[in-house]
This record gives structure tokens, sequence and C-alpha cells, in this order.
């Protein structure tokens, strides 16, 4: 059985995706990927499109909500 995606908006940090979910890029090859991973949104990070912490370093800042 398939387990639901999820994409987790973290504040301060990245998105953390888990569950079923297959990462391409625009030319349709697909990334090496975990269970659970991290997508980078301060677009600082030296792993794009993966998150590697650098938005800590450089203290990136958005709590997205829902409205």
């Amino acid at each position: 059985m398939n387990e639901k995606a999820q994409i987790k908006v973290m504040d301060n940090g990245s998105l953390r995706v888990t569950g079923d979910v297959e990462l391409v890029d625009k030319e349709g090859n697909v990334y090496e990927t975990k269970k659970a991973f991290s997508l980078c949104r301060c677009g600082q990070s030296s792993n794009k499109p993966f998150c590697d912490g650098t938005h800590k370093k450089i203290g990136f800042e958005d709590q997205s909500r829902v409205e």
C-alpha cells in the first residue's frame, strides 16, 4: 500500500516531504530520494534541490500559514 504524500512547510526552514512521491527535474530525470527528505526554500543550499541546513546559517525567515 502506498503512503499518502505530505509536504510540510517548516518554519524558517525547508519543505519536508514524506510518503510515496517521485521527485523529477524539468527534463524528467528522477532524483534518488529516501522515504523522507527536505527541499530547500532559502535558495542557498549547496545540494539543491535538497536542503543542507544553510537556512540556519543565513537567518532565513518564513512562517507561512494557510489563510
